[in-house]
């Protein structure tokens, strides 16, 4: 991606983020991405174009800002997977994941369906080598689903209970 377009997903994540798939106008989300219409146009000639840069751009920062330089110690690993998915929700997702609110809006576009298996895909089989549960996808990634659709309306209870679940499952492989 050019720096260009990369500012151009960065604007169309937060417009997406922030209004959702149905709501925001052309000219809301070109304002969101700072740049002409015509630039928009140019790096992003369709809607389904800015929904799917939008999400590659939060694919990426994601797994950087939750998968990355988790600890080698599985145990340690859980607990501040948990930790970080918690601070993601907070200071990024509020309102739940934005992979799933882009197959809601667009639930016949295979690219975006394509896109969410994908971002789950990466995440669960990263999550499960930096905790040890290789072998239990299915589990952890339930409990991290769990935990990112509970935590707009449990916060920090639904990271404990996260937590508890991880480390019972764990426990269940010894």
């Amino acid at each position: 991606m050019t720096g260009t377009q990369e500012k151009i997903a960065a604007g169309l994540e937060r417009a997406f983020a922030s209004h959702g798939f149905a709501e925001p106008s052309v000219d809301t989300l070109r304002d969101a991405a700072g740049v002409s219409l015509r630039t928009l146009y140019k790096y992003m000639p369709s809607r389904v174009d800015m929904v799917m840069a939008a999400l590659e751009h939060r694919h990426q920062r994601y797994v950087q800002r939750v998968l990355d330089d988790l600890p080698n110690d599985p145990s340690k690993a859980r607990d501040l997977l948990m930790d970080r998915i918690g601070d993601w929700m907070q200071t990024e997702a509020a309102h739940g994941c934005l992979f799933h609110s882009a197959v809601a809006s667009d639930p016949g576009n295979s690219s975006v369906r394509a896109m969410l298996e994908r971002h789950k895909q990466e995440v669960v089989q990263r999550a499960t080598a930096a905790t040890g549960l290789v072998g239990d996808e299915v589990a952890l990634l339930l409990i991290l689903e769990g935990l990112t659709q509970s935590w707009p309306i449990h916060g920090a209870q639904a990271v404990a209970a996260a937590k508890a679940l991880v480390s019972a499952l764990a426990a269940g492989r010894a």
